[in-house]
């Protein structure tokens, strides 16, 4: 397992929201979205960060033709937003929630360069952070380019696997237990959920995987 990344270990949202801090309790508060409400727009002002406190949040952006692309599905405990702390001036995504409860917690550019400031161990997990995200966002716009649908569930399986695998000691298998919905991971992989769910049943009849609702066993070695 990648446990540096592995966010319910490095829980961002507990290191850095700023009601933890004396100088910022007053006049924090947290922001409450239903599902398919937006945080942010494409072409909207790039002057603050987010963290989650519960629920889900997608981010994506849409080509010339209209279709949405989603680069990333975050969860609690999450940051995004982040390329407004290296100056971005206007959004090039959007975000919206996913979830009908989501709790986000606002942290303004200036009050994030702040924290970073005082706290060295942590501005280094944040640049860490972008680094990786857009290590992991090129790796996947690859597979979508150059990979057929099986290819790339395969290899997002394997993602799971580091992200949030484990080894099951009685059979060997990997066993990942995942934060995804089928339609949210089709979503990231750039397929229909169909042609995922008959890629999975697929691997399923070969003796690859297993499956449940959040659940996967993997029987091939990631």
């Amino acid at each position: 397992m990648d446990t540096f990344w592995f966010f319910e270990d490095v829980n961002l949202f507990n290191m850095l929201c700023p009601h933890k801090f004396k100088a910022y309790k007053d006049q924090h508060q947290f922001n409450h979205y239903k599902k398919q409400d937006y945080i942010y727009f494409e072409e909207d002002q790039s002057n603050k960060v987010f963290l989650i406190e519960k629920g889900k949040v997608k981010i994506g952006y849409y080509t010339e033709d209209g279709e949405e692309v989603v680069k990333a599905i975050l969860k609690k405990g999450e940051l995004f937003g982040e390329k407004a702390i290296l100056g971005e001036v206007i959004r090039d995504e959007f975000a919206i929630s996913i979830d009908n409860q989501t709790s986000i917690c606002p942290v303004g550019v200036d009050t994030m360069h702040d924290l970073m400031r005082d706290n060295r161990s942590f501005s280094f997990r944040v640049y860490k952070l972008i680094g990786f995200r857009i290590k992991k966002l090129e790796r996947r716009l690859e597979l979508i380019m150059f990979k057929d649908a099986k290819t790339r569930v395969e290899e997002f399986l394997k993602e799971l696997a580091k992200d949030y695998g484990y080894c099951c000691p009685k059979t060997g298998e990997t066993v990942v237990k995942h934060p995804y919905t089928q339609k949210e991971i089709a979503s990231l992989i750039g397929t229909s959920r169909p042609t995922f769910n008959t890629i999975m049943n697929q691997f399923k009849e070969e003796n690859k995987i297993d499956f449940q609702r959040n659940e996967i066993r993997l029987k091939f070695s990631a």
